[in-house]
């Protein structure tokens, strides 16, 4: 039965994941958001390229400034599109020509940074005004074939003490209409997975309250989306990652996971008490962040709705019933890894 599952999703797979080829014709690839987009800003800001090890996060257990045990969907999603933006806080005079990621972890969703308050650190809306305002004081536009993305709201519920989504979302909006207004066409928009059911919401006892938040954001957001639908000029692109976390969590093991409910490091990003064998046997990394292998469903995720979004007739769901096939193929590698290893011992 499960062999009949892996073949299904691999048929599946074959029809649906887009190919290298046809997904890059962006010409640079920008990031604005938090935690789960950051490549090394905090990193480097808090010293990682000299003490790793007392750096946030710290390396390891966290990979290369990334808060998961390997690479983050930023850089899955690179490869396929051949583009890796640049983190912005390790430029110098040389401009990036794929792009630049200017997201940092802990990032509210308009100004300043909900987990090192006190370091030059900017919010999601900020992020977007460091690329826009030289753009527009120059009186220039953004470049319309590139790719832009903005994913962000978590920390102003979990860390921020926001008590209601509006505020957030009009942020979110506003960076996204700022985009737009100078000249970027495609737009990547994400929503938030439910936040009451990562391990520092049940920690906390904050489950129900941070699921509501979750709901209201999402609502909000796909609201405000809605708007932006008169613009003929604008190709925006919702990633509903809301849905893929309820599909690995309802269930694991289709996807490779044993366990969806516990952090794999214990403790904090300052104080880490201890980290597990098998990371990628889990959904978290930590409290708040997901594994590698999370990782890697965003970016499959990401890239199918691209796709959706460019195929000449609609593809409703596309990327959720692709999911799927991602699962499969995701289980058979590691049948093969498991399988290799018992045959080298």
């Amino acid at each position: 039965m499960k062999k009949q599952a892996v073949a299904a999703g691999f048929v599946l797979l074959s029809l649906m994941l887009p190919t290298k080829a046809s997904a890059a014709s962006f010409t640079k690839f920008y990031v604005f958001g938090d935690s789960l987009s950051d490549t090394g800003n905090v990193f480097a800001t808090t010293g990682g390229l000299v003490a790793p090890t007392t750096a946030i996060p710290q390396d390891p257990p966290y990979f290369q400034g990334r808060f998961s045990n390997d690479q983050v969907w930023v850089d899955y999603l690179g490869d396929q599109l051949g583009l890796q933006p640049s983190p912005y806080i390790s430029l110098n005079t040389t401009i990036p020509n794929q792009g630049i990621n200017f997201a940092v972890g802990g990032a509210s969703s308009g100004q300043g940074n909900a987990v090192v308050p006190n370091a030059p650190l900017p919010g999601i809306l900020e992020q977007v005004g460091l690329l826009t305002q030289p753009i527009l004081q120059a009186n220039q536009k953004l470049d319309p074939n590139a790719l832009y993305a903005v994913w962000g709201g978590a920390n102003d519920y979990v860390f921020g003490q926001a008590t209601n989504a509006a505020q957030t979302v009009q942020n979110l909006s506003d960076a996204v209409g700022l985009l737009a207004a100078s000249g970027a066409k495609n737009i990547l928009v994400f929503n938030l997975p439910d936040l009451g059911k990562i391990p520092f919401a049940f920690a906390t006892g904050l489950s129900s309250n941070l699921t509501s938040l979750t709901n209201d954001h999402n609502t909000r957001l796909a609201e405000k989306l809605s708007k932006f639908s008169n613009n003929s000029n604008l190709n925006l692109i919702s990633v509903d990652v809301f849905s893929l976390f309820n599909q690995v969590q309802a269930n694991p093991g289709t996807f490779g996971f044993k366990d969806v409910a516990n952090p794999c490091v214990v403790g904090n990003l300052q104080t880490i008490t201890s980290v597990c064998s098998q990371p990628n046997n889990y959904l978290f990394f930590d409290s708040v962040h997901p594994t590698t292998d999370v990782h890697k469903l965003v970016a499959d995720t990401t890239l199918a709705a691209i796709e959706a979004k460019s195929a000449p007739e609609p593809a409703i769901n596309l990327g959720i019933f692709a999911l799927g096939a991602f699962g499969a193929l995701r289980a058979l590698k590691r049948q093969q890894k498991r399988a290799a290893v018992m045959t080298e011992g």
